[in-house]
């Protein structure tokens, strides 16, 4: 499968661009064959193309978030259920609630309907996520920090430090858990789960280390630290973005409104992403930073996110022209077309064009 690809990091973005287009195909959708595909094509796709770094391993923690919503959603369901006619599967006792709450029930009987309502809504709320997971594992955190634009060189790196907190996360969890094996920690299921306790305060000092250290790092390279520019500058800059973002939202407003007039649609959408741009480009000039290497789009990059694109508008598509199958709701077997199929999965086009991971292994044949 990977004689002809040499092995390299994909560029982070098109794995982004990937992970958001296969979110929008899950929220596009609650049939649960097809969610069950998405979830499968992740899946293959991650344990396919993942790396051996620390981020790459938090995959699994964000499998089991996703479980516990979908176990959350269903529980959640049963507390407030009660009202939606149906076959009953079991009867819990009523809970009765002010008129102030009218509309609003606690407990009583639960049917089938609202079982296979709560699950076809937590598999999609499992698979948005998962999706978001997928991302993390795949793509370098520090190099899609390089490769924001300038003016969004500090959102972008809070943005960073944020969505790599949970693969740190479970970074330090494999390291303090495998130290206390080597000590004799505890062994067994239960034992193991009675011992997080001393896993917790060990995994928040790593944690708490890790951050001290980013601190100074960042402090050492002049995080924060902009450039020269003048107060008509700044104004300037402040009253295009400011400007470009009214535009885009009466763009916005009047495209989704038939009734505003079509002057204040399109042509003042684009306007404002023009004027936008613009207060971004002259924003970008007060950061002064090198790039060293800049990633490049190659052809494995544009066809990952394509595929990634493709799977999110064949979703979409398929919701406005197929209803049945994209929402097939509670009282119907849920079918499949061949549409439906072809759009989850061509997402799976990265375990063949994307380059192969580098691991430690390859990296001592290349050595070698």
């Amino acid at each position: 499968m990977g004689a002809g690809r040499l092995a390299r990091d994909l560029h982070p973005v098109a794995w982004w661009v990937w992970a958001v287009g296969l979110a929008v195909a899950a929220s596009c959708t609650t049939n649960p064959w097809l969610l069950l595909v998405l979830l499968g094509v992740v899946t293959l796709v991650v344990l396919t193309c993942r790396s051996d770094q620390p981020w790459a391993r938090s995959f699994r923690l964000y499998v089991w978030l996703g479980v516990v919503v979908l176990v959350v959603r269903i529980l959640f369901r049963v507390l407030l259920g009660g009202d939606v006619p149906g076959h009953v599967l079991f009867t819990l006792p009523s809970i009765p609630l002010p008129d102030w709450a009218a509309g609003i029930s606690l407990l009583g009987p639960f049917t089938r309907e609202e079982l296979l309502a709560a699950t076809y809504e937590g598999l999609r709320l499992a698979t948005l996520l998962i999706a978001v997971g997928a991302a993390n594992a795949l793509a370098n955190p520090k190099r899609l920090m390089k490769s924001l634009p300038p003016a969004l060189y500090e959102i972008g790196t809070a943005m960073t430090v944020a969505i790599s907190v949970v693969p740190q996360l479970a970074d330090s969890a494999r390291r303090v858990r495998a130290a206390q094996q080597l000590r004799g920690g505890p062994e067994g299921r239960f034992r193991r789960v009675r011992g997080v306790r001393r896993l917790l305060v060990p995994i928040l000092e790593d944690a708490f280390d890790r951050s001290l250290a980013l601190a100074a790092g960042m402090d050492a390279r002049g995080y924060g630290r902009t450039g020269e520019l003048t107060a008509i500058q700044r104004r300037r800059t402040g009253a295009l973005i400011i400007g470009g973002l009214a535009g885009v939202c009466v763009g916005v407003y009047a495209f989704l409104d038939s009734t505003a007039p079509r002057l204040l649609a399109l042509p003042m959408l684009v306007l404002g992403m023009l004027l936008a741009l613009g207060g971004f480009a002259l924003a970008g000039r007060r950061v002064q930073r090198t790039r060293y290497r800049p990633d490049r789009w190659q052809l494995p990059e544009l066809v990952v996110a394509g595929a990634g694109i493709a799977a999110g508008a064949g979703m979409w598509a398929l919701q406005r022209w197929d209803t049945a199958v994209a929402h097939p709701g509670v009282l119907v077997r849920p079918d499949v077309s061949l549409l439906a199929l072809a759009a989850a999965l061509v997402a799976v086009l990265p375990v063949w064009a994307a380059p192969l991971p580098v691991t430690a292994r390859r990296r001592v044949e290349v050595v070698a």
